[in-house]
Order: structure tokens, then sequence, then C-alpha cells
């Protein structure tokens, strides 16, 4: 590993001035980085730390009834919030299939984001629940769709200086569901040959209002399967609906085969694992109306 400079500030401000310096990473949880500057994948000559600004490791309830998650916080502070575990324990659990419990500890669901990785296992739920990432730079703020933050396999939508302070889910109604599957070779520490994140709302009649669907590992970037979030709309949750939509979805994945899979093994894979998805989702969003 080449030598770098370490910094480790305590406010937003001071964290985007040293990032505009030539050769400065970002370290949240560190969990992909060190490893990357050791392998020489990635080089550095400044290190700043952000796990000591606090409004990069809180988690708090909104005004508007949403949810703000710091950037820098914790896989395993979300597990331990139980106000955010008893709402989003969807999302929780996809960010909980992160490496093993000591990566957890380190992890951030800010991190997830911007390794813009196809596998990202957060990313899908956080997209399907249409959360937004505040973004701060040396030109100040600004709010940008968590859909929008992936460009490509490691690149995302962040200028020189910038960086992804918190992540904010929008307060969630009491007949919507969520529920994210992957399927990995292995049980645990691995990472999905595909993944489904899928968030629904019911009407008072019993049918869909909306639903979100987005596929990992299927392509560049987490893929939105719009086509079969408009077939959703409206319907009735029976079998034969959920047995389409998932099927419409796995025609919206773009998959590439390599030595994990075909592309015709995700395609199969995105259609199975969407509809158990679906079904989860439905049964969660009944769940909450139960209990409201």
């Amino acid at each position: 590993m080449q030598p770098f400079a370490y910094e480790r500030p305590r406010r937003v401000e001071d964290a985007t001035a040293l990032l505009m310096q030539r050769g400065a990473r970002v370290l949240a949880g560190g969990t992909d980085l060190i490893a990357q500057l050791k392998e020489g994948r990635r080089t550095a000559s400044i290190v700043v730390d952000v796990k000591a600004i606090p409004e990069m490791v809180a988690i708090a309830r909104g005004p508007d009834g949403g949810w703000r998650i710091g950037a820098a916080a914790s896989i395993r502070a979300l597990g331990g919030h139980a106000g955010l575990m008893a709402e989003h324990g969807a999302l929780v659990q996809s960010a909980r299939l992160i490496g093993s419990l000591q990566i957890q500890s380190r992890a951030t669901l800010g991190g997830n984001v911007c390794n813009a990785a196809p596998s990202a296992d957060a990313v899908p739920l956080l997209v399907a629940l249409g959360a937004t990432g505040e973004i701060a730079g040396p030109g100040g703020r600004r709010t940008l769709p968590v859909e929008d933050m992936a460009q490509s396999p490691g690149r995302v939508s962040l200028a020189p200086g910038e960086i992804l302070v918190s992540i904010h889910l929008p307060a969630r109604g009491t007949r919507s569901g969520a529920y994210y599957l992957r399927f990995t070779p292995r049980r645990e520490m691995d990472i999905a040959i595909a993944g489904s994140g899928v968030s629904v709302t019911m009407a008072a009649d019993g049918t869909i209002a909306d639903a979100r669907i987005v596929l990992a590992s299927v392509g560049p970037t987490p893929v939105r399967c719009r086509a079969a979030e408009a077939f959703l709309a409206g319907r009735a949750a029976d079998d034969q609906t959920i047995r389409d939509a998932a099927r419409m979805a796995a025609g919206e994945a773009k998959p590439i085969s390599d030595t994990r899979g075909s592309a015709d093994y995700r395609r199969h894979l995105a259609d199975v694992l969407t509809r158990r998805a679906l079904s989860a989702a439905l049964m969660d969003a009944e769940q909450r109306k139960a209990a409201a």
C-alpha cells in the first residue's frame, strides 16, 4: 500500500474542501476502499474519514414522517435503531446481507450506494422506496434520487469535491409493503447473481395502486422495471398478476454471461425472485394495514 495522508474532519464543509485535493478519497466504512488500496486497484494521496461528522452518522425521523439516514451510519447502527427497523425492516434486512457481522460494524448504506456495484444489496430497495440522496460540495447542497446515483459500475453522479451526506426515505403509508430477495451460491459472504427489490402501495379497494420493481446484478446499474410497474397499477393482487408482472420484469433485465452465471440463468432468476418478492411485499402491506 502506498503512503497517504489521513484526515478526520468534523464538518461536511471541511470534508468537501479536503476532497478537492488531487487523489483524495472518502472513507466511510472503508470495507472496500482499504482492500482496494492494499491490492493496488486504487490509489489515494489523502483519505478523508467522515465518521466523525455528526450529521453523517445520525439516524432520525424527519418532520415529514420520513427518515434521514447519515451516509456514514453503519449497517449495525441501522439494525440497532428500533424505529427505523419497525418501519423499514425490509431495507435493514437487505443491508444486513452485506458482508459479515464484523464488516457490518463498519460498512455503510452510503458506501453501498457510492460503490455503484451492480450487485449492491441495499440499493434496489432504496430505489424502490423512492429514496433521495443529499449531496454536498463546494457549490452548496443538492438532492438527487438514489435511482440516478449510479452511472456505470464503480462510477456515481458526484462531481469533484462532492460527497453523499445522507439518504432520505419518504414516509410510508399504512397500505404499503416492501421486500428484497437475492440469489447467491453461498448462504453468506457472497454477492448476488441476481436480486429483486419491490415496493407496493395498495388502494382502498384492494387493488395495487402503485408498485416499483428494481433488479440487481442484471445490468450495469440497478434496473428499474417500468413496464412491469405500469402493468401492476390498478390490477388485483392475485397470483396471475404477480406471475405476469414477474415475467415482464425479467424481460426488462439486461444481464451478461460471466463465470458466475449465464444471461439466461439471470433472467430466470429475475423472474423467480421478483415473483417471490412481490408476494412478500403484498403480504407486508396487508400486515401493516392490519396493524394500523
